[in-house]
């Protein structure tokens, strides 16, 4: 790339991303593809431990002794040195698993050539003739930890009191039929927790240690055609391994892909667009050919270019070819062939609602002596990409300000288990919020949540490491980080790289070597180097919640990326004299020292709230820390839903809005967190789940999500109150009143009496009446912009609970075992009004082809098991999750029953594709 000018230093465009599909021929075509990608996710066995006595010889590496459990830290607490280990007379796994990642070192000489042995071959679980028929059977994506039970006492409330850590088994025939002889056949895995190890008919395969990574293996050497295939995968998911909760087992999709025996590298196709405009684009393309052969090959490679439609299929077309090219792989070697072609008019790929995310699918097809021996689908998008230091971010020449949330991987009571639907769900429910932005906390995530954000329009902050060499756990990533941390980057940096919706790669968050001057920043620029020479149209950097604009660390990343900073932490009076970390605001001191460096805050807020429970009094402060009497209530482990109060390092809603306002050179924010998720459940660690999302575990907003709302959706005509209007005891006493609008101006009626008109004041984000008295009847609002009649919104005091109300956020689904209807449950008056305080008991049931998933309530104290079919509501609100049995269409009923309430049903239409 040529050197930019100071100050336009990031200024890209592109983007592309890479998909192994099958059947990748142009829509009419009636070819079928030489490459397959075949699903083995079903057909598992499972069983937690290994055989008697033979654990001794099957760890990865020698690790710390951890002799007490105590995960209750700050989360912004100093990380720590590593211990200095002493190798121990141990057989360990390491020296076969290294190998693994290979592909992933650039320096050929750093690279590990395999010992000879074969370690685990005498333990019973690999052999072929094992007995696995009583072991459990399972489906993949599989986490046994979210089963639970939950750990109620002790600690282990960071990691969501859920038993993730342990050894697990999985095995599987393959079928791989005489007809694949010669054929290249790898194992996919796209997230295994945690340090796998494979076994393919008794021999020692690989693995890989770091949980979050896809990576893969090759069987080819092992497998045999036509013949009976063992898989034997074991996991070994340590205790202390994590901040939040992780999940355990085989947690995201796996597969099999067979290709020729000279094939298109695994994410092997790298697509860059240099020059974009309204009425041309220039599309360049590296293939990647890999020829493990001995003997040297010639092949032909051509690619054409189509556009998809909005459901992300391809039209008739080719809208651009690249030149046909010849090149000569060496036996045992790969080669990388580049081409350009030129596309008019191009359809832009950006964020919705100004711009559209299209897309466009490259079709790279190989030839070997004439034959079409591979042909590899490519999807990506064209946009440009430009970070002003000044103004923030310009996609395709338009600023967009970051709306952004961060997002943990798990999905609630599925736990890690990756689930298209559920992650889907998650995304709209942003969206409909305003986010336009996602930052993944703090790992790579399953591939197709990024197929998702490209299909949204939404800008991703896709981030690799939540550690380096410092320790934030005793067992977590640092034990592993000189030995995996090219390998874990490249490999992450590679299967992404072609996403139109990530803007920008985190190689750290708040890691403690920003605490090590030159020697931390020296990890840093190795990093970001790796970066640039695997995605130089993306700019670097590292979330940074203590390094100072003087310090060494800031200058070896690309982009500044603040958490919590910006604000200041822990400014209050409060928290003199103490030995946490205390730190001014810090917008002006950065971009003053780094003027030709944009700053994005990558963490803000971490309020706190329990969905529906409101804690008097209501603090006069728009940002306040959590104590007891003081929006806290640490007997029942809840939080006021008032939305004042975060945690003693982070700030409100209302006090980062300001903030932003004042500093416009800021690119935006990623609130801490988008949704509630398992661990970290401050301030109370006796609980399973966090408070910081902006919508509970469940998938219920709480009342944050129309603060943000009204200020991300600003043209959105919308008015939200709160507190709810049913306080029987509260008769006569101060109840404040507060209003979410996107309305400059608001009325607020009880009982149709004026409490007062307000207009909201320069740097005021909400509607306060803090001294109305509370009466029963009806809260109503009147909402005003530019003094013309805006939006309006209305509560009511709900009488005694009456009835349940199921509504289902879709009523058709699929009967292929993985689409999810997610149905919530209400607890209702006799008049239809949500009962806010009600927490009765519910029972459910089904019948036709579908089962019940999961339940939850929200409640972050709740240790019911998720796989419950019966449950309390928590503040009038009940999920249900449902899904349809493979492959049987029919109708699906669930009902709902309590003791005194009128019951419910609902019917749901489970269809084959």
């Amino acid at each position: 790339m040529s050197s930019p000018s100071a100050r336009s230093r990031w200024v890209f465009s592109l983007s592309a991303t890479a998909s192994l599909l099958c059947a990748l021929v142009p829509a009419g075509a009636s070819e079928t593809s030489p490459r397959e990608r075949v699903s083995i996710n079903a057909g598992w066995r499972f069983q937690m431990g290994d055989p008697e006595g033979a654990s001794a010889g099957l760890m990865y590496d020698v690790r710390p002794d951890v002799k007490e459990s105590a995960d209750g830290k700050v989360a912004d607490a100093k990380p720590e040195e590593a211990e200095q280990l002493h190798k121990q007379a141990q057989p360990v796994l390491k020296p076969w698993i290294l190998p693994t990642g290979n592909a992933f070192i650039k320096d050929p000489a750093r690279r590990f050539e395999r010992p000879p042995g074969n370690p685990g071959s005498d333990v019973a679980y690999v052999r072929s003739r094992f007995d696995d028929s009583r072991w459990e059977k399972v489906t993949l994506p599989h986490d046994w930890a979210i089963r639970g039970p939950f750990l109620t006492t002790g600690p282990y409330g960071g990691m969501g009191r859920l038993p993730s850590w342990g050894i697990g088994w999985y095995r599987k025939k393959l079928d791989i039929p005489a007809s694949d002889a010669g054929k290249s056949i790898f194992l996919d895995i796209d997230g295994a927790m945690s340090y796998t190890t494979v076994w393919l008919n008794g021999t020692l395969i690989g693995g890989w240690p770091y949980g979050y990574n896809s990576w893969r293996v090759d069987l080819t050497p092992h497998i045999v055609p036509g013949g009976v295939n063992q898989l034997a995968i074991r996991l070994d998911n340590p205790p202390e391994s994590a901040r939040w909760y992780p999940g355990g087992g085989l947690y995201r999709n796996v597969w099999l892909t067979k290709t020729h025996a000279v094939h298109i590298a695994q994410w092997g196709t790298h697509i860059t667009t240099p020059e974009v405009s309204a009425s041309s684009a220039t599309i360049e393309l590296g293939v990647t050919i890999d020829n493990p052969s001995d003997r040297a090959s010639t092949v032909e490679v051509a690619t054409d270019v189509y556009a998809l439609d909005a459901e992300g299929r391809r039209e008739r077309n080719v809208v651009a070819r690249f030149a046909s090219a010849r090149t000569s792989i060496p036996a045992n070697a790969s080669s990388t062939v580049r081409g350009s072609a030129k596309l008019d008019k191009p359809r832009l790929w950006g964020p919705p609602p100004e711009q559209q995310p299209n897309r466009y699918a490259a079709i790279t097809t190989m030839s070997l002596d004439g034959k079409v021996i591979d042909r590899y689908e490519t999807r990506f998008g064209i946009r440009s990409l430009r970070f002003d230091p000044d103004k923030g971010i310009f996609v395709n020449g338009r600023h967009v300000p970051l709306r952004g949330v961060n997002n943990h991987h798990d999905l609630g009571s599925l736990g890690a288990a990756f689930n298209e639907r559920a992650a889907e769900r998650q995304l709209e429910m942003l969206i409909e919020m305003g986010a336009n932005a996602i930052r993944m906390a703090h790992n790579p995530p399953a591939p197709e949540l990024l197929e998702l954000t490209d299909r949204f329009g939404l800008l991703v902050v896709d981030e690799v490491f939540d550690s380096w060499e410092r320790k934030k756990t005793p067992l977590d990533f640092h034990l592993i980080f000189k030995d995996w941390h090219e390998q874990d980057l490249r490999s992450m940096l590679r299967r992404d790289r072609n996403h139109p919706s990530i803007i920008l790669w985190s190689v750290g968050n708040e890691v403690g070597e920003q605490y090590t001057g030159d020697e931390g920043a020296a990890i840093a620029k190795r990093l970001s180097d790796i970066v640039r020479e695997e995605s130089p149209d993306r700019p670097s950097t590292a979330a940074m919640n203590w390094a100072k604009p003087q310090m060494p660390l800031p200058a070896a990343i690309d982009v500044i990326s603040l958490n919590y900073q910006g604000e200041g932490i822990r400014q209050a009076p409060e928290f003199e004299g103490t030995d946490r970390i205390r730190t001014p605001p810090q917008y002006p001191a950065f971009h003053a020292k780094f003027p030709d460096k944009s700053i994005v805050s990558s963490e803000t807020a971490s309020a706190l709230s329990s969905r529906g429970t409101y804690l008097f009094p209501v603090s006069k402060e728009i940002s306040a820390p959590v104590r007891e009497g003081r929006g806290g209530d640490s007997a029942n482990g809840h939080v006021s839903a008032y939305e004042l109060h975060a945690v003693d390092f982070g700030s409100t809603a209302d006090k980062v809005f300001a903030s932003l306002d004042g500093h416009p050179f800021v690119a935006g924010e990623f609130v801490w967190t988008g949704w509630d998720y398992l661990g970290e459940p401050t301030p109370y660690y006796t609980a399973r789940s966090s408070y910081s999302g902006i919508i509970d575990l469940a998938g219920f907003r709480k009342d944050r999500f129309y603060l943000y709302q009204a200020r991300w959706r600003p043209d959105l005509p919308m008015a939200h109150i709160l507190p709810h209007w049913s306080w029987p005891e509260r008769v006569g006493q101060v109840t404040p009143v507060h209003v979410f609008s996107s309305g400059d101006e608001a009325e607020l009626f009880i009982n149709g009496k004026s409490q007062g008109r307000k207009k909201r004041a320069p740097f005021e984000y909400r509607f306060r009446w803090d001294d109305t008295i509370y009466e029963p009847g009806e809260v109503k609002v009147a909402t005003y912009r530019n003094g013309k009649a805006w939006a309006t919104a209305a509560t009511k005091t709900a009488s005694a609970p009456a009835g349940l109300d199921l509504v289902a956020d879709r009523a058709r689904l699929r009967a292929d075992g993985l689409d999810l209807s997610f149905i919530t449950v209400r607890i209702v008056d006799g008049n239809g009004v949500t009962a806010p305080r009600a927490n009765n008991r519910i029972k459910f049931r089904i019948d036709g082809p579908g089962e019940i998933v999961a339940t939850d309530n929200g409640d972050p104290t709740s240790f019911e098991s998720f796989q419950s079919t019966e449950r309390a509501a928590f503040n009038g609100l009940c999920l249900v999750i449902v899904r349809g049995q493979p492959g049987k269409a029919g109708k699906v009923t669930l009902r709902a029953e309590s003791s005194s309430l009128q019951g419910d049903a609902i019917t749901l239409q489970t269809v084959r594709d």
